[in-house]
């Protein structure tokens, strides 16, 4: 009987390169902390403190060449820590974070469409996400976050593609060479400005090595009435193995201020208009001054479980936000229902461990035929554990459902995910892409994909 395989080859990305990054030396790709690897459907982009290197793994796509892009950072500005992709529709382009809290988006042809300073500190992690509210059947919600020690930063994604598309727009109508050259992309007077964004301090129970905003939340009980947005956040860190907080979009922290912003809007509109009057004018001849970091809107503390010397490591999210992952110290891994901030499952074994929430055909019960399209009520949501002590991938049941598979995979590899594509959320289950997990090794140059059927 053949041996059956539960993972299929899509593509090599072994090229010259990566010499670069230090291909050619075992275990190059897992070795080095600082690089680091982020996924698309088509490409995968690898970077280092000063360099990105974005790579097609098919080779029968002329579209897919390779394209480096070396960021000019000044020293304020600092080195690069954190990378993702920002996919809408036609649009895609990276985004990058920097060692003393700049934003960075730049377009597959590495040309820079926008830089902005959020918070001064190192950026840890880049996150895109989406949503449906639970709360309200027809609202839903996608963002990108920005996690850094003790903040984390939100960016409502209607926001970021608006201005993504008049850039895109401005290229297209071929009058870049007088406009978008001399356009500054922190200057807020500029034709696109600065991204509006909340901006939260998490820091009450110690600094965060990891954050993650799970999705919209009720409001407390005595704010039933409230108009404002709340979101939901856990954090994990040193001092704290997780914790959570209410975040609010309202900065105000009383009554009194919630009045004033219902009552003055109009009054401190025509004062904020007419002192901006003055400083452009006073700053005309002082020069451009540096972006100061807008204040914290209102975070409130959940709960917190500390459980020295147990130190949280590394957080993933299920697509719904409603399940959370979390790696720690002692090699455990924790699975946290966000909604009741309860750990319903705990692993035991798996130091250095990687996990990725994936969807697969556990009970197909349905057509086998190739016509066959599968809906999202088809797939089960899993765990993909990845131990690369024991060289595994293992492949769990939600919530407490058994192992359903168990995968070998070489020593020097990494399991990677697509990220997440603006509008997915909202489109028709009949045309649901399901979440897959990638296996890069970085020896070969090889990328799989775990196969989405147990069968």
């Amino acid at each position: 009987m053949a041996k059956r395989s539960h993972v299929t080859e899509l593509g090599c990305i072994a090229c010259e390169e990566l010499s670069e990054f230090g291909a050619g030396k075992e275990g190059w790709l897992v070795d080095n902390r600082s690089l680091l690897t982020v996924l698309d459907t088509h490409s995968v982009a690898l970077a280092d403190c000063s360099t990105v290197l974005i790579l097609g793994w098919n080779e029968d796509d002329p579209s897919n060449r390779s394209v480096k892009i070396r960021p000019s950072l000044s020293p304020t500005e600092g080195e690069i820590t954190a990378i993702e992709w920002l996919v809408f529709d036609d649009i895609r382009v990276l985004s990058l974070g920097t060692s003393n809290g700049y934003l960075l988006i730049y377009s597959v042809g590495g040309d820079l469409i926008h830089k902005q300073m959020i918070y001064p500190g190192r950026v840890l992690r880049l996150r895109v996400r989406g949503t449906r509210n639970g709360f309200s059947q027809n609202s839903s919600s996608e963002e990108v976050s920005v996690v850094m020690p003790g903040v984390i930063a939100r960016f409502d994604g209607s926001d970021v593609q608006s201005l993504l598309q008049r850039w895109f727009q401005e290229v297209r109508s071929q009058f870049w060479d007088q406009k978008l050259q001399k356009r500054d992309p922190e200057d807020p007077g500029s034709s696109y400005g600065r991204l509006q964004h909340q901006l939260w301090n998490v820091s009450k129970y110690g600094t965060c090595l990891d954050a993650a905003i799970t999705g919209i939340m009720p409001p407390p009980l005595m704010e039933l009435q409230s108009s404002q947005c709340y979101y939901c956040a856990v954090t994990i860190g040193v001092d704290a193995v997780l914790s959570a907080y209410r975040l609010s979009e309202d900065r105000s922290r009383s009554l009194v201020g919630t009045i004033l912003s219902k009552v003055l809007p109009a009054t401190f509109s025509t004062l904020a208009s007419f002192s901006k009057m003055i400083w452009r004018s006073e700053q005309t001849s002082t020069g451009k001054t540096d972006v100061k970091p807008q204040p914290f809107a209102r975070a409130s503390p959940l709960t917190c479980l500390k459980d020295n010397p147990r130190k949280g490591e590394k957080l993933t999210l299920s697509p719904s936000g409603k399940l959370a992952a979390i790696t720690d110290s002692l090699g455990r891994i924790l699975l946290l229902d966000t909604q009741a901030l309860v750990v319903v499952r705990l692993w035991k074994g798996y130091r250095d461990a990687c996990c990725l929430f994936t969807e697969m055909l556990v009970d197909n019960t349905t057509s086998s035929t190739s016509y066959y399209e599968h809906s999202k009520s088809d797939y089960c949501l899993c765990l993909a554990i990845h131990a690369p002590r024991k060289g595994i991938v293992e492949v769990w049941k939600m919530r407490t459902g058994p192992r359903l598979l168990t995968i070998h995979c070489p020593k020097g590899s990494r399991i990677l995910q697509p990220t997440y594509r603006f509008g997915s959320s909202s489109a028709s289950p009949s045309s649901y892409v399901p979440l897959e997990v990638f296996l890069l090794n970085g020896d070969s140059g090889q990328l799989s994909v775990l196969n989405r059927s147990l069968n």
